[in-house]
């Protein structure tokens, strides 16, 4: 389960604002605030069948712009190519990774 909410976190940050203020706060508050389906649905006056269909709505929609756009797998890429590259221990680069990381990661 933490793999899958790992996952759809990463998926969130990159594509929250392709989603409606409704999906975006019922993935929130269930993958990030670690609500039950019960208690959002308490919090949002509505049933618990229609925040878990949200839910896997808003899961499909994610999975579908990941599977087009591939944001998350790049961000991983580039990741992974400047742990490289600051492994080698180059003043002058990694210079230039702290100053990528703070421009794109704040």
């Amino acid at each position: 389960m933490l793999e899958k909410t790992e996952k759809f976190n990463e998926h969130l940050d990159q594509y929250e604002k392709l989603l409606t203020n409704k999906q975006r706060q019922v993935a929130i508050d269930y993958y990030q605030e670690d609500l039950s389906l019960q208690e959002i649905a308490d919090n949002d006056g509505v049933s618990k069948t229609a925040i878990f269909d949200t839910l896997k709505r808003t899961e499909a929609l994610l999975i579908d712009y990941e599977s087009k756009l591939h944001l998350v797998a790049k961000n991983h890429r580039i990741n992974l190519l400047l742990n490289q590259l600051s492994d080698l221990n180059i003043e002058s680069v990694n210079q230039l990774i702290n100053t990528y990381q703070e421009e794109n990661y704040e």
